[in-house]
Formats: C-alpha cells, sequence, structure tokens
C-alpha cells in the first residue's frame, strides 16, 4: 500500500508538471505572437514616419525653390514709404509662398544716408510696417511678421550718387 501511494502521488506529481509545461507552451506561444504583432506594429510606424519626414522634406525643398526665385528686396523712392506696383507684384508672390508655409517673416527697413539719424530710423521703419500691413491685409498673420529699422546705418552701396541712394532705399524680406 505505502508503494501504491508513493506511485499514486508520482503520477500526480508527473501529470501536474505536463500539464504546467502544456499550459507554458501554449502561453510561449501567444507571448510569441504578441511580440511578433508588436514588431510588425513598430516596423510599419517607422515606414510611415519615415514617409512623412520624406514628405515633410520634399515640401519644404518645394518652399526653398519658390523662395530662392522670389524678389526679396523692395525699393522705395525718396522720401517715401509707399508700395508701387511691381513691389505689390513682388509681395503677392511671397504671399502665395507664405501661406503655404508656418515661418516668420522679418522685414528689415533701410534709408539713404540724407536726412538725420533719427528721421532715417523712422523712415526705415515706415517703410517696413508698410510692407507688413500688406502682408497683413493679404492673410499672413501678424505675430508671423516682425518689422526693424536700420536707417541708414546698413547701406548697400557707399557714395553720394543718386544710384547710390537708390540702392539704400530698400526693405529687406528675410
Amino acid at each position: 500500500m505505502k508503494v501504491t501511494k508513493i506511485h499514486l502521488l508520482s503520477a500526480i506529481l508527473a501529470s501536474s508538471l505536463l500539464v504546467g509545461c502544456a499550459s507554458t507552451s501554449s502561453t510561449d506561444d501567444s507571448a510569441a505572437d504578441e511580440q511578433a504583432r508588436m514588431e510588425a506594429q513598430s516596423a510599419a510606424d517607422t515606414a510611415q514616419s519615415a514617409a512623412d519626414a520624406r514628405a515633410r522634406a520634399a515640401e519644404q525643398a518645394r518652399n526653398d525653390s519658390e523662395m530662392a526665385n522670389l524678389v526679396s528686396v523692395f525699393y522705395f523712392d525718396f522720401d517715401q514709404a509707399t508700395l508701387s506696383s511691381s513691389t505689390r507684384g513682388a509681395l503677392d508672390a511671397q504671399i502665395s509662398v507664405l501661406r503655404n508655409s508656418d515661418g516668420n517673416v522679418r522685414l528689415e527697413g533701410h534709408a539713404d544716408e540724407r536726412g538725420t539719424r533719427e528721421y532715417n530710423m523712422a523712415l526705415g521703419e515706415r517703410r517696413a510696417k508698410a510692407i507688413a500691413d500688406y502682408l497683413t491685409l493679404n492673410g499672413i498673420s501678424r505675430a508671423r511678421v516682425e518689422a526693424i529699422s536700420y536707417g541708414e546705418e546698413q547701406p548697400l552701396s557707399g557714395g553720394s550718387s543718386e544710384m547710390s541712394y537708390s540702392k539704400n532705399r530698400r526693405v529687406e524680406l528675410k
């Protein structure tokens, strides 16, 4: 009888070990399936992220190419801050590109050396604000536009001829 009890306990122990092994195998299979599913999802997410990055890079390159072909320096008549029709046309092209981007715009106003330093600073600011106002009226958020003035401090051309002066009466869009 003692031997039978030992055999019976051994048989029960062996069966429980086999049942435990069987369930572990099933658990291992489902864990392996879950791991494979997660790796496949991760690979798909990585591929989508790479495709999105390529699309953004292509869009940026297209915008950069368009910006490279646009006029970014706008000239003014003596002692004026009004926009000419050619300036408005060039700004319209800038606006169409700016609508497709979210970057900020910096407008740097300049003046020639005639007049006092203070007057030229104010004139450069009026010129930059005239362009800023035009951009804003045509749909570019004012929060994206910064207008500053350098007055006569950063001339493009030295000299005292009308040709030199006309190059210095400008607003640069950056």
